[in-house]
């Protein structure tokens, strides 16, 4: 549920802890706001209307409190019968419905007409006013009642509310109040969904003992980011902005091998292939396009702020820690698996561990080395072998029999962002060890997690 509610404060003096106990005066009347009846609810895209705090009335009629909440769901209106079967397929896929609601306040209450009455003073004083970005979550059963489902949702402003005020509270210097931003975050069971509200324009660096806390509260390990911002949950209603695929494998059928077990990437990355971003890499980028998707994993599990590196950056990295000469920035010339893990120590302070293969007849054979890099490190693995180069995702090995299949990324694809033909066409797709020429040699950057929160 999102909202932007407004937060006004009149500050008479600038001494702070007046300005402290206006403002936390200013938290308890949102709060009590979010308790009292002129609360309403709006089920996004649909009529309904909820009054939560009046015995969980609604519109329509035919919503009642002991209602299942799965029984909104057919009220929500799509634009299109397209956008009808995209949703019918995104709820077999997920695991879980989201339904977003908007938060509102009746502005008037029934009472008896009565004269204004107007008064004029001449004080000076600041005035504070804000939108404070609400953001909450609750996960239930699509078969609990509605009005278990208010009960919880209003539970959950009031504490993300509190959560706010303690935030700002803590990071105001002065005059100078930073906006509480909340984040939701899946955690490894038994924890699950929680909020965690950080102040804008804080950077991840600079809040390392809050996540040390947190680490802490909800027994995480200690060296591996889980509460950073990039590790936020993405709904599956919200696409993302910068027009990149997410996770192509997870729509692929995993293959079939006697005892085999599936060895896969960690987390989510972006797959960048030829022709992206207006640059015309097509026979000479595959390796580039390879690092920026390894890129994009660190970057999307917290472990960098930085963006994803261009050709030229990444060209100028090679120059800055004198592989190259300054002619390469900007050129057509290939790199391979040993540049690939310099850029990644130069740019994100990542280490690598390379591994060589004298003939690619010998890659079915890594199995176990392989199998072990994705359960301790899962990152995407780059590997080059001639003129080409390929990401691995992940193997499917049999300990028993050897037998090994891999699941490769393939940056040489030149089409649109189109999911079915990246997949249907073995763009990302599971590979026999015939795929590699099998007289070539390849290189392998296997990179190494950093320890940190």
């Amino acid at each position: 549920m999102e909202n932007r509610e407004q937060i006004i404060c009149q500050l008479n003096t600038t001494n702070e802890p007046h300005i402290q106990k206006v403002i936390s005066r200013t938290f308890e009347d949102l709060c009590s706001q979010v308790k009292s009846e002129s609360l309403v609810l709006s089920v996004c895209n649909s009529p309904v209307f909820i009054w939560p705090n009046k015995g969980g009335r609604a519109t329509p009629e035919c919503l009642t409190p002991n209602s299942p909440c799965k029984d909104l769901q057919q009220f929500i209106q799509t634009d299109d019968q397209e956008s009808m079967k995209s949703k019918k397929k995104e709820k077999t896929n997920a695991s879980a419905v989201v339904i977003n609601l908007n938060l509102m306040t009746e502005v008037t209450e029934p009472a008896d007409l009565s004269a204004t009455t107007l008064m004029r003073c001449s004080t000076k004083h600041h005035f504070l006013y804000t939108a404070m970005p609400m953001d909450c979550v609750v996960s239930l059963p699509s078969s609990e009642r509605l009005s278990v489902v208010y009960d919880a949702l209003v539970v959950a402003l009031c504490s993300q509310l509190d959560e706010m005020k303690k935030v700002m509270l803590r990071h105001m210097k002065g005059m100078t109040l930073l906006i509480p931003q909340p984040f939701h975050f899946l955690l490894p069971d038994p924890v699950g969904l929680v909020t965690v509200v950080y102040p804008a324009g804080v950077p991840d660096s600079q809040l390392e003992i809050q996540r040390k806390e947190l680490h802490s509260r909800f027994e995480l390990p200690g060296n591996r980011p889980y509460l950073r911002r990039a590790n936020s949950l993405h709904f599956p209603d919200e696409p993302y902005k910068d027009g990149y695929l997410r996770n192509p494998h997870l729509h692929l059928k995993p293959p079939t091998l006697g005892n085999g077990k599936l060895y896969l990437v960690q987390g989510v990355y972006s797959y960048h292939h030829y022709m992206q971003d207006r640059v015309d890499d097509n026979g000479w980028g595959c390796a580039y396009r390879s690092l920026q998707t390894i890129c994009s994993w660190f970057q999307q599990q917290g472990y960098t702020e930085k963006a994803v590196p261009t050709h030229k950056e990444i060209q100028q990295a090679l120059v800055d820690v004198g592989d190259k000469q300054g002619s390469f920035v900007g050129s057509r010339q290939w790199i391979g698996s040993i540049e690939v893990a310099a850029v990644l120590d130069q740019l994100l302070g990542v280490t690598s561990k390379i591994m060589f293969v004298s003939q690619g007849s010998e890659l079915a054979s890594k199995g176990r080395e392989l199998a072990n890099h994705f359960l301790s490190e899962g990152t995407p693995v780059m590997i080059g072998g001639g003129v080409l180069a390929h990401t691995i995702l992940g193997v499917a090995w049999s300990e028993t029999t050897g037998e090994i299949r891999y699941l490769i990324l393939d940056p040489h694809y030149t089409g649109a962002e189109d999911l079915q033909v990246i997949t249907d066409k073995g763009w990302c797709g599971w590979k026999s060890p015939q795929f590699w020429d099998q007289n070539a040699y390849y290189n392998l950057c296997l990179p190494q997690r950093p320890k940190t929160i």
